[in-house]
């Protein structure tokens, strides 16, 4: 762009939002105003003087009929001042109104037969034959050679269009300024709204978080964009909230295991010769793998919060599943529950085996808590079961234990969380499995519920099955 346009250019983007559009609103209005103004004069003009044209044809008409009637008067008599020469053969005036000269012509010889053979009215000036302004004249031909001019002066016509074009030039300023004033008042009110929000975020902050934006009454595109807002908002408030309770809790579970590990050393050195090394060294060790799985816990769930899955491969559930199972052993007397199929070639009914897109690594971890889970409040026995149903996969892990009240089904899934019969850290974890279980399945675009299993509990994963 040249330097030249870039200026302007540049200040215009400068410019407040309220100020661009009510100029260029402005701008088109008298774009749209001149050429209204100039539509309405061209054809108000050409009206009037078709208007006069139709005057004066009719006069003369008028007249051509009465001196093929040998009946014209002399003088011929004016109507509406009109101006009226009767012409013999040899261009010599034989008749004609007062208001005119009987002597000259309006035409010459040339335009008067000019003006007879096309039929078209002319203009022609008056001044030299001492009549005001201009003249609407037109030549007609009538029996043995006679020709008859008949005239009507424009200057009335033309003030009249003269003081239009001075109404509108004195006019269209004022009208303009008329309606950049209300598009500025229309505008500023438009544009307050979106004030009040600007003013309402700047008063949010890390010490207002419950703060919210106003909302206008009107339900247009500024109150959906406030109700927007004050959803995000909201979605930030829990998630601020959701960061504190992590670190506090994360805080409060690492807390525990270091102190046990600078107890167990405080005490082994201050009394060394009485010390087994070896059961202080396996204590700390117990101390420091909790420590790991917690911190590993945690990565996971900073990852899996961030929406970052690891790898997008086909992941055999029934092939997870068994691996699971062996795993654990089966003495625990797990049982691989499979759905049975129809195969489209053979009748005979074939184990389906469900595959899902997902990270190997993070649904055999979800695997893993369940199984970790019903194993601790399990009385004799676990069971995978792995089904599908239509265009979902669905992986239970069910257990024969006390099982879990209805009301406390959604709240074990949070992060920390421990209920009252599994509170002891040696048996029941830091609370993080199943909140890790829940975040993975979601990830994965799946859902996770709990269930009775009369007796005990079932956890039920559903994730869709790979196209």
């Amino acid at each position: 762009m040249p330097a030249s346009l870039a200026r302007p250019v540049t200040w215009w983007r400068r410019q407040s939002l309220r100020l661009r559009v009510t100029a260029a609103a402005t701008a088109v209005l008298a774009l749209a105003l001149a050429a209204s103004a100039y539509v309405f004069v061209a054809v108000l003009g050409e009206a009037l003087v078709r208007g006069i044209d139709d005057q004066v044809y009719q006069r003369g008409r008028e007249i051509v009929a009465l001196s093929d009637a040998n009946r014209l008067s002399d003088p011929v008599v004016s109507s509406d001042n009109t101006i009226v020469q009767v012409l013999d053969r040899e261009g010599r005036i034989v008749d004609a109104t007062p208001n005119t000269d009987r002597l000259v012509p309006l035409l010459p010889a040339a335009t008067r037969e000019a003006a007879v053979r096309t039929g078209s009215p002319l203009f022609l000036d008056g001044r030299p034959y001492a009549l005001p302004g201009p003249l609407r004249v037109r030549a007609l031909s009538a029996d043995h050679g006679v020709t008859v001019i008949v005239a009507r002066s424009f200057a009335e016509v033309e003030s009249s269009m003269v003081t239009i074009g001075h109404v509108l030039i004195a006019g269209m300023p004022l009208l303009l300024a008329l309606l950049a004033a209300v598009s500025w008042l229309v505008v500023g009110r438009t544009l307050r709204p979106i004030a009040l929000l600007r003013r309402g975020a700047a008063e949010v902050g890390a010490t207002a978080r419950s703060r919210r934006l106003p909302v206008p009454e009107a339900r247009d595109e500024v109150h959906a964009l406030a109700t927007t807002l004050n959803d995000m908002l909201g979605r930030l408030e829990e998630a601020d909230a959701r960061q504190r309770a992590l670190v506090s809790d994360a805080a409060h579970e690492l807390r525990s295991p270091l102190a046990s590990i600078r107890l167990q050393l405080e005490v082994a050195l201050s009394h060394p010769e009485g010390q087994d090394w070896t059961e202080t060294a396996e204590g700390v060790l117990e101390d420091t793998l909790r420590l790991s799985r917690l911190a590993e816990d945690l990565l996971a769930l900073a990852r899996l919060d961030e929406g970052r899955l690891g790898r997008r491969e086909p992941v055999d559930l029934v092939s997870m599943a068994r691996r699971t199972a062996e795993r654990y052993g089966l003495d625990l007397d797990l049982d691989l529950d499979l759905a049975p199929s129809v195969s489209p070639v053979v009748a005979s009914p074939v184990v389906a085996s469900p595959v899902v897109l997902g990270d190997t690594l993070d649904l055999r971890r979800v695997l893993a808590n369940l199984v970790d889970n019903a194993l601790r409040h399990a009385a004799s026995a676990v069971r995978i079961g792995v089904r599908a149903e239509g265009s979902v996969a669905e992986l239970t892990v069910t257990d024969d234990g006390p099982g879990i009240r209805p009301e406390d089904r959604e709240r074990v899934f949070d992060r920390f969380t421990r209920l009252d019969d599994a509170r002891s850290r040696d048996d029941g974890g830091a609370g993080l499995g199943l909140a890790i279980v829940r975040t993975t399945v979601e990830a994965h675009g799946g859902t996770v519920h709990l269930e009775d299993a009369s007796p005990g509990l079932r956890a039920v994963v559903r994730l869709p099955l790979a196209r």
